[in-house]
């Protein structure tokens, strides 16, 4: 099912020739998790998406390259990491000390937990 609907996604993005030219991040990403996911062979895979053997590698190797330089998730909150060490009194919700004892605060344990699951 989620094939389907990414097919039509991907069909948005088909020239009048045919050739796709994919310009959305957020669909390349979801193309990348979908192909992480799949389980059979590369080839139904493409087909499945109605995309060229060479449109799929040039769209995976896109979307992979979005993913290392931290094409940042819509869910996303920016942290700030200090510095230098802060009394205990300054922090009212949670701290951790971070690598190279960089000490990070945390408004609401909420953002900490999502903080973590990120990171881990």
């Amino acid at each position: 099912m989620e094939l389907e609907v990414l097919k039509k996604k991907v069909s948005t993005y088909k020239g009048p020739k045919g050739r796709v030219s994919i310009t959305s991040n957020e669909l390349l990403l979801e193309i990348l998790s979908a192909w992480e996911q799949w389980t059979g062979p590369a080839e139904g895979f493409y087909k499945a998406l109605g995309i060229s053997r060479n449109g799929i590698s040039s769209i995976i190797g896109r979307a992979k390259k979005l993913r290392r330089e931290g094409f940042p998730e819509p869910d996303f909150k920016e942290i700030q990491v200090a510095d230098r060490p802060v009394s205990n009194s300054d922090c009212s919700g949670a701290e951790i000390i971070w690598d190279n004892g960089r000490l990070i605060r945390f408004r609401q344990v909420e953002l900490l937990i999502d903080f973590l699951k990120k990171v881990v």
